[in-house]
């Protein structure tokens, strides 16, 4: 068998930084777009964000992040009418020494793929599974695009930046790359 017969025709590139480590400790500007680009968070009215009841649950979703994720630190967020952008920022304790020996007493070593229930991923797929069960609930025909984007913060100025692209959001919504009438 021809192991390349395959390779990269049925596979997605990664979005992610390759060798980053999405469970790291660090800060990350996140978008999350609903599917087409419908607007089902609400509509933007004289620069305000007049929310729906799911643009609610939204909202409400991510300021929840923390109970289950109680490493996470929130910063800025919006919700848009068809999409959200926040600043997730991952803040573990460094590991026990004890910790650490055991995982590499395990057979294999450790994990090259980190922990996958306490990384960037699983926080962004907690979120939008919190959205989707209230949508369901409510019967609001409603649905995720199948990714999202993200940025890794460097530094305090490309915080700031972010941080303030994401306060005027709804002042510059005509002008938003998702933007659509």
């Amino acid at each position: 068998m021809n192991p390349n017969k395959y390779q990269e025709t049925y596979r997605i590139a990664s979005a992610r930084l390759a060798g980053w480590d999405y469970s790291s400790n660090g800060a990350y500007f996140i978008t999350i777009c609903t599917h087409n680009r419908v607007h089902a968070f609400g509509e933007i009215i004289d620069g305000q964000v007049n929310l729906t009841s799911l643009g609610q649950a939204a909202w409400d979703c991510w300021h929840a992040i923390p109970q289950h994720f109680p490493f996470v630190l929130l910063g800025e967020f919006v919700t848009m009418p068809n999409h959200v952008h926040g600043i997730v920022v991952i803040d573990k304790p460094p590991p026990k020494r004890a910790e650490t020996q055991n995982f590499a007493s395990l057979p294999g070593g450790i994990n090259q793929f980190g922990p996958q229930s306490q990384n960037l991923a699983s926080i962004v797929r907690g979120f939008k599974i919190g959205v989707t069960k209230c949508a369901r609930q409510y019967q609001i025909p409603f649905a995720w695009q199948s990714r999202y984007h993200d940025h890794i913060i460097r530094n305090a100025a490309e915080h700031d930046r972010i941080r303030k692209y994401i306060l005027e959001n709804p002042q510059k919504w005509e002008e938003d790359c998702f933007y659509s009438s």
